[in-house]
Order: structure tokens, then sequence, then C-alpha cells
């Protein structure tokens, strides 16, 4: 996978192997890892922003995405994309 920017549009497939087209929202590097925070585009054209599910991914040394495993992993970033997310809206 190419270098995934804010703005970029994609498919992921969930655990029924449904396939949802998702948009990122956000980019972080902590720790020596990117981080993506994304939402379903049907959410993003649908609902106000507080309404907005959005979730975190990891992009892998591939350049393949997984989710987040641990608890204190998905803290720190969710509390970096806040962070990012906050100074935007300023």
């Amino acid at each position: 996978m190419d270098e995934i920017k804010v703005g970029e549009i994609f498919q992921i497939s969930d655990e029924t192997e449904g396939e949802h087209a998702v948009e990122v929202l956000a980019k972080v590097t902590l720790e020596g890892a990117d981080y993506i925070a994304v939402s379903f585009l049907d959410d993003i054209k649908e609902e106000t922003e507080e309404d907005i599910d959005i979730f975190f991914l990891k992009i892998d040394e591939e350049g393949d995405l997984s989710a987040i495993e641990s608890d204190d992993e998905f803290e720190k970033v969710s509390n970096a994309f806040d962070a990012i997310l906050d100074d935007e809206e300023e």
C-alpha cells in the first residue's frame, strides 16, 4: 500500500467480509509507529461532526493496516488524535 494521506478514501472489510468505504481524517506517528483515524464515508456524509464514529488503525512496516491490540496503545493513540483534531477545530 502506498503512503496513506489525510483525505484519502479506501475500502476496508469487516468481520462479515462486507466492504465499507472509509476516509482518513488524521494521521499521527507515535513511538515510531504510524496510525490513522478513519470514519465510514457514509457517516461523514450523513452525520454532524459530533455523531461520527472515528476509529484508529495502525500502519505496519509493510504499509498494511491492523487493529490496535492493547488498551494502553489505544489510549496513547486516542489522546494524540484528540489533540490533533482539537487543534484543527480552533
